[in-house]
């Protein structure tokens, strides 16, 4: 039976990482598989112009600078295992995708750690320029102590500090964005000679607790100004962070349940801070497995599961978690793992095995498996209809082999998704953000970066009252 037809489409994204391995480890040794691959630039155009013939809303690069924390007292599995090193950076890649296709948006991860905001507002405005406005940010802080001692830390910054540097990296960024240039300031009058107005262009001086930047920024206004902003933080200062700044949020919700609560408790937190309920959209991360019948999916994820490295599933579990269970057989039940923090992993796995108790091996499955749908196009249409009833705007697509998981997805899923109005047939003109939100090339007035606009040419009795307020 037809799930409900919804009001809009969901939105697809296409999960990615510039390397091996990324998020369901050991599929890369499939024949088929072409993550190794990475390397190529032909790998992700060919990618770019297969989602593009989906109708994709954009490719979102995951990104790290550092290494996980040690497994088994040390990083060589993370090697031995392609685990997301090496790794290339995304936005190298942007201009040649952008040039490669006309309307896939191309977003990437960059933590507030590994650039002065003045440079990186550069870099995001020349590529915003060379995409015709296509571009987006997944805005990170950083939860890895070796990426901070890679840029001169001693070590981990304390999380809420961590969003507080947050918030300042954003505020440097959007007055660049957002004030340093008028909407009119590039001229390029040739019969006066005259490339730029200078006096609507301002410097921005900034003086904050990390940051002196004097201004002005140094390219003129790009298609969106500010790019799309996204953002994944699941904590309390992150959701917090996201309410405030987040256009699309990432979200791994367990369930559909679990979705509808997080994204109502972050659409109330931005509509506390003067934003609107949609001002935000919620991709969920997931990915499927299809086939003509039920009973052949199902065959195709049993043969799937014979190749994931469970080691691997659980190395990447304990280098984010900052937990070592590397010193455990796999075959451990979980309840008898003394290590400090494990009890939070006891509680959820205890949730999906109920009739034996839980090994880690059934952790790591869990990490590799939980959150797909299994079964014909049309199953899961049913089940990504269910998580759209849910809150969940779109789908930040993981792929478990490169292509095939976009090429069956594109060919099979969409054409049922697009029957049943859940998938787009034709993309709408203009920037990335007036694709996906149909306002405008521009953040709307209600997001605290439009404060900055003509902020920093105002007269002085204005300027004394935004300086005043903070601004």
């Amino acid at each position: 039976m037809n799930a409900p037809r919804p009001d809009k489409p969901l939105h697809f994204a296409a999960f990615v990482m510039n390397t091996t391995s990324h998020i369901v480890q050991g599929t890369w040794r499939r024949p088929s598989a072409r993550q190794a691959d990475f390397n190529s630039l032909d790998h992700w155009v060919n990618l770019a112009r297969t989602l593009e013939r989906g109708k994709f809303d954009a490719i979102f690069f995951a990104d790290v600078v550092g290494l996980y924390a040690p497994y088994r007292g040390d990083e060589r599995k993370y090697f031995e295992a392609g685990l997301q090193v090496p790794s290339n950076d995304p936005s190298v890649l942007a201009s040649a995708l952008a040039y490669a296709t006309e309307h896939l948006g191309i977003a990437f991860t960059a933590s507030i750690l590994q650039e002065h905001p003045f440079n990186f507002a550069r870099r995001i405005s020349t590529l915003d320029h060379a995409t015709q406005g296509r571009i987006a940010w997944n805005i990170v802080t950083n939860y890895l102590p070796n990426a901070s001692r890679n840029f001169g830390l001693d070590g981990l910054t304390a999380h809420d500090e961590r969003y507080a540097w947050a918030d300042e990296y954003v505020d440097v960024t959007y007055k660049l964005w957002e004030g340093s240039w008028d909407e009119d300031a590039l001229v390029q009058d040739r019969e006066r000679g005259i490339h730029a107005d200078y006096d609507k262009v301002h410097r921005i001086d900034h003086v904050g607790p990390r940051y002196r930047v004097e201004g002005p920024h140094l390219v003129s206004p790009s298609p969106q100004r500010t790019p799309l902003l996204f953002q994944a933080g699941a904590s309390e200062a992150g959701r917090t962070f996201a309410a405030k700044n987040a256009e699309a949020v990432f979200v791994q919700s367990p369930n559909p349940a679990a979705a509808l609560r997080d994204t109502t408790d972050i659409r109330e937190r931005a509509v506390a801070v003067g934003r609107r309920a949609h001002d935000l959209k919620f991709f969920q991360g997931l990915y499927v497995v299809p086939a003509s019948t039920e009973a052949e999916a199902e065959r195709k994820a049993a043969e799937l599961d014979e190749w994931i490295d469970y080691d691997a599933q659980l190395s990447h579990l304990s280098g984010a978690l900052g937990i070592d269970f590397g010193h455990e057989d796999l075959d451990t039940p979980v309840g008898e793992i003394q290590t400090e923090g494990v009890q939070s992993i006891v509680g959820w796995i205890r949730d999906v095995v109920t009739d034996r108790p839980a090994t880690l091996r059934d952790v790591a499955h869990y990490t590799a498996t939980s959150l797909r749908i299994v079964g014909t196009p049309e199953q899961i249409a049913d089940g990504l209809a269910n998580w759209r009833a849910h809150g969940v705007d779109g789908i930040n697509l993981v792929n478990y082999e490169i292509p095939t998981s976009y090429e069956e997805f594109v060919d099979h899923v969409i054409p049922v998704l697009q029957d049943r109005g859940l998938a787009q047939r034709e993309y709408r003109e203009g920037s990335l953000r007036q694709k996906l939100f149909g306002a405008g090339d521009r953040l709307p007035e209600r997001h605290q970066a439009a404060r900055y606009r003509g902020a920093f040419g105002a007269a002085p009795e204005t300027a004394a009252e935004l300086a005043e307020a903070g601004v």
